[in-house]
């Protein structure tokens, strides 16, 4: 068990070995933990070394010799905190580098099918959530056919704290929508979050799914299903634009 346990923390066996001898034996001469391991001394000495380095045992001189001794077997935690530390300043050394080199890798990226769309699929509430995530990028208004009832019922608790943070973002929106109690609900806050809304003409005209154009992008979700997809397209992105500019202005204004 304790074996298992110090193979976990990425004890070798000798190392593992030495260092359960000197709990046992307390302070230790190298040619006793030498026979009392099956170890050679150049190999006790090396690895009472690693083990020194970790901060679990100690050295110290008694006239001519030399022993070593195992510290409480709390520094084992200390050990590890070190350890979480020292991985830490590691992963930060790493994203430096992945930043230094970022600009580098996105010049890569799909160089040969650069023109062609892009698609991105996302799957349950969870993968909705990271879709919906993506049109907080957006630089230019977002043009949106959406349903807020579907949407709420869809997501709960999600939208109203999106809607803040849009607004904080300065990024406006304008929707095409179904009239029913949740969008009047919603229209009430159109300024506080930054939104302008037309409904569609007739109480049947009713519809579940949502698309957002923004950018180079449109974001289709389907809420009965719990998809999402995100494509990315100047071409048919255009195309939905006009469209929607065209609806948008046969609307009256509420």
């Amino acid at each position: 068990m304790i074996k298992s346990l110090l193979e976990q923390l990425n004890f070798s066996e000798k190392e593992s070995a030495i260092y359960l001898a000197l709990l046992e034996m307390g302070s230790t001469k190298p040619g006793v933990l030498a026979k009392k391991t099956g170890l050679n001394r150049t190999t006790v000495y090396d690895i009472c070394e690693l083990l020194m380095q970790k901060g679990l045992i100690s050295k110290y001189k008694k006239g001519a010799g030399t022993f070593f001794n195992a510290l409480d077997p709390k520094h084992l935690l200390t050990y590890l905190d070190r350890e979480r530390e020292e991985k830490a300043k590691e992963i930060e050394k790493q994203k430096g580098k992945v930043a230094e080199l970022l600009p580098q890798l996105l010049s890569m990226q799909n160089i040969y099918g650069a023109s062609k769309p892009k698609v991105q699929f996302f799957e349950g509430e969870k993968g909705m959530r990271e879709a919906y995530e993506d049109t907080l990028t957006s630089k230019e208004i977002i043009l949106a056919y959406a349903n807020p009832q579907t949407m709420h019922e869809g997501l709960p608790n999600f939208f109203p704290e999106y809607y803040k943070r849009r607004a904080e973002k300065r990024i406006f929106i304008k929707a095409i929508i179904p009239r029913n109690k949740i969008s009047l609900e919603r229209m009430a806050h159109n300024q506080e979050e930054m939104r302008d809304t037309r409904f569609l003409p007739e109480e049947k005209m009713n519809f579940s799914p949502e698309v957002n154009i923004y950018n180079n992008k449109m974001l289709i979700a389907s809420w009965k299903e719990k998809i999402a997809i995100i494509i990315e397209s100047k071409e048919l992105v255009d195309l939905q634009k006009m469209t929607f500019d065209l609806l948008w202005d046969s609307l009256p204004r509420n």
